[in-house]
């Protein structure tokens, strides 16, 4: 077949948002939350608010329905499955994680350590992000 199931493009995309939503709490909390509060307050930034994360968490909702859009775009030309997943979340995070995150990283002097953990985390979340929405997608 050839036409999308948007339906599950959603419900596939909310689950994918769901789980990039939750790796980013573990990344930005957990595992680098001494090094975000210091690089906030090095740049004499307050730490993000309600609005800051109300927004962050739509959008990163929003991805997670693009990957799983590109994933069913994807399906007719390299087949359903994990391998067309994580090519779609590969195609997301290249433009999420890597194009922003070394440009903001350059422009704001992040340090380098933080910029690299924050890239590969972001690539294993993207990937099982994608395999995780993709899962749920079906075209009938």
């Amino acid at each position: 077949m050839n036409k999308i199931n948007f339906t599950r493009v959603l419900l596939g995309g909310l689950v994918a948002g769901v789980v990039l939503n939750i790796g980013e709490v573990i990344l930005n909390d957990l595992i680098l939350g001494a090094q975000m509060k210091n690089f906030l307050d090095r740049l004499r930034l307050p730490d993000p608010g309600s609005s800051f994360i109300a927004v962050a968490v739509i959008l990163t909702l929003v991805i997670g329905v693009v990957i799983v859009w590109v994933y069913a775009a994807m399906r007719p030309r390299l087949g359903p499955g994990p391998k067309t997943a994580i090519c779609a979340g590969v195609i997301a995070w290249i433009f999420v994680c890597v194009y922003c995150g070394v440009i903001n990283g350059i422009i704001l002097q992040v340090p380098t350590n933080v910029l690299v953990i924050g890239i590969v985390w972001c690539f294993v979340e993207y990937v099982l992000a994608a395999i995780a929405g993709a899962w749920l997608y079906k075209e009938e």
